[in-house]
Protein backbone atom coordinates (compact mmCIF):
# COMPACT_ATOMS: atom_id res chain seq x y z
CA UNK A 1 0.00 0.00 0.00
CA UNK A 2 1.51 3.42 -1.03
CA UNK A 3 0.36 5.98 0.81
CA UNK A 4 1.68 9.69 0.07
CA UNK A 5 1.03 12.83 2.17
CA UNK A 6 0.73 16.29 0.08
CA UNK A 7 3.14 18.58 1.72
CA UNK A 8 2.76 21.89 3.09
CA UNK A 9 2.90 24.16 -0.07
CA UNK A 10 3.54 21.66 -2.69
CA UNK A 11 0.86 21.45 -6.04
CA UNK A 12 -1.07 18.46 -6.37
CA UNK A 13 0.82 17.54 -9.84
CA UNK A 14 4.30 17.32 -7.70
CA UNK A 15 2.19 15.17 -5.12
CA UNK A 16 1.01 12.74 -7.85
CA UNK A 17 4.26 12.62 -10.04
CA UNK A 18 5.74 11.46 -5.79
CA UNK A 19 2.61 8.81 -5.71
CA UNK A 20 3.50 7.34 -9.42
CA UNK A 21 7.03 7.35 -8.67
CA UNK A 22 6.08 5.31 -5.20
CA UNK A 23 3.86 2.92 -6.88
CA UNK A 24 6.61 2.06 -9.65
CA UNK A 25 9.37 1.55 -6.81
CA UNK A 26 6.90 -0.62 -5.06
CA UNK A 27 6.47 -2.44 -8.19
CA UNK A 28 2.48 -2.25 -8.10
CA UNK A 29 2.27 -1.39 -11.64
CA UNK A 30 3.85 -4.59 -12.01
CA UNK A 31 1.78 -6.56 -10.13
CA UNK A 32 -1.38 -5.11 -11.66
CA UNK A 33 -0.47 -6.04 -15.11
CA UNK A 34 0.51 -9.43 -13.56
CA UNK A 35 -2.99 -10.11 -12.55
CA UNK A 36 -4.70 -8.34 -15.63
CA UNK A 37 -5.57 -11.79 -16.74
CA UNK A 38 -6.04 -15.43 -15.52
CA UNK A 39 -2.99 -17.60 -16.38
CA UNK A 40 -3.55 -21.68 -16.08
CA UNK A 41 -0.72 -23.09 -13.08
CA UNK A 42 0.87 -25.44 -16.12
CA UNK A 43 1.14 -21.68 -18.17
CA UNK A 44 2.99 -20.41 -15.27
CA UNK A 45 5.36 -22.82 -15.08
CA UNK A 46 6.37 -22.87 -18.34
CA UNK A 47 6.63 -19.31 -18.60
CA UNK A 48 9.18 -19.59 -15.00
CA UNK A 49 11.29 -22.25 -16.61
CA UNK A 50 11.81 -20.38 -19.78
CA UNK A 51 12.76 -17.61 -17.13
CA UNK A 52 15.21 -19.92 -15.92
CA UNK A 53 16.58 -21.08 -19.17
CA UNK A 54 17.19 -17.48 -19.83
CA UNK A 55 19.19 -16.29 -17.19
CA UNK A 56 21.12 -19.64 -17.36
CA UNK A 57 22.00 -19.10 -21.15
CA UNK A 58 22.65 -15.03 -20.11
CA UNK A 59 25.15 -16.12 -17.64
CA UNK A 60 27.35 -18.79 -19.82
CA UNK A 61 27.47 -16.07 -23.06
CA UNK A 62 28.25 -13.60 -20.34
CA UNK A 63 31.12 -15.91 -18.74
CA UNK A 64 32.08 -17.14 -22.28
CA UNK A 65 32.53 -13.66 -23.37
CA UNK A 66 35.18 -13.30 -20.69
CA UNK A 67 37.47 -15.99 -20.99
CA UNK A 68 38.43 -15.76 -24.42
Amino acid sequence: MVNIKVREGESIEEAIRRFKRECERNGVMQEIKKREFYKAPSVLKKEKLAEIKRKIRRKMLKDNRWTK
